[in-house]
């Protein structure tokens, strides 16, 4: 089976709104139903969990239910932390998953994800054993020095930009979580599951990644979100 795992604990302080930023209408539709579409249409995407921050349980069965988002299968508590969030999923699988299921773990507030991009991530996991979502990194990356001034750079040809989606079998996903809370390896501060294989030694693989895969964090986000909604209806949108 193909699992996806969408991540929807957050509380969305920094957009500034009353309500976490997953379950802002745009255009009559929460954000996270955008990012649940993108996993219900795709035909390799067998089941999806939510992990979902407590209290919103209920409004997130509702709102599958009224937008058709039947592959929706299980509803988890989050964490304190993105990384606890991501834990209680995987683990809320054991007894469900199989050792070489593929699971995908992404953002809700990423409600952009391209079909091509979520192929890929499974394909090229199935053929690794795991797979992040990446793109070149455009930009020069400086290093710095004192705080106003800087003598070093690090080629961006060395660089990749990693996001979600990312793919991992469910046997290697949750052997190191169990790993890295038992150790506590890769779970504090920005830490996702990406940093805390390598912390813990996995070599990862990348997949193809797409620049409106916009994770939606500030106000300046949300209008993007909306500018691409308004400006490719036609391609994308259904």
């Amino acid at each position: 089976m193909n699992i996806a795992i969408i991540i929807a604990g957050g509380s969305g302080s920094r957009m500034g709104q009353d309500i976490p930023k997953q379950f802002i209408n745009v255009y009559d539709k929460p954000i996270l139903i955008y990012t649940l579409e993108g996993f219900q249409k795709h035909p390799q995407i067998d089941a999806i969990e939510v992990v979902c921050i407590d209290g919103w349980h209920d409004i997130v069965w509702a709102y599958a239910k009224q937008f058709n988002i039947d592959k929706l299968k299980w509803i988890v508590s989050g964490g304190n932390s993105g990384q606890e969030s991501i834990r209680n999923g995987v683990y809320h699988l054991e007894g469900i998953a199989s050792p070489d299921d593929t699971i995908i773990i992404h953002d809700g507030i990423r409600p952009l994800v391209d079909e091509t991009v979520l192929s890929d991530v499974i394909i090229k996991c199935k053929q690794y054993g795991n797979a992040v979502t990446s793109l070149p990194y455009n930009e020069q990356i400086f290093v710095v020095d004192d705080d106003i001034s800087t003598t070093k750079y690090i080629p961006r040809e060395t660089l990749r930009r990693v996001s979600t989606p990312q793919a991992y079998q469910f046997g290697l996903l949750d052997e190191k979580y169990h790993e890295a809370f038992e150790k506590e390896i890769g779970i504090y501060g920005s830490s996702y599951t990406n940093t805390m294989m390598v912390e813990l030694g996995v070599r990862l693989y990348f997949a193809a990644g797409s620049d409106k895969n916009i994770k939606l964090t500030t106000k300046d986000d949300l209008e993007m979100f909306k500018a691409y909604l308004n400006s490719d209806k036609s391609n994308w949108l259904k």
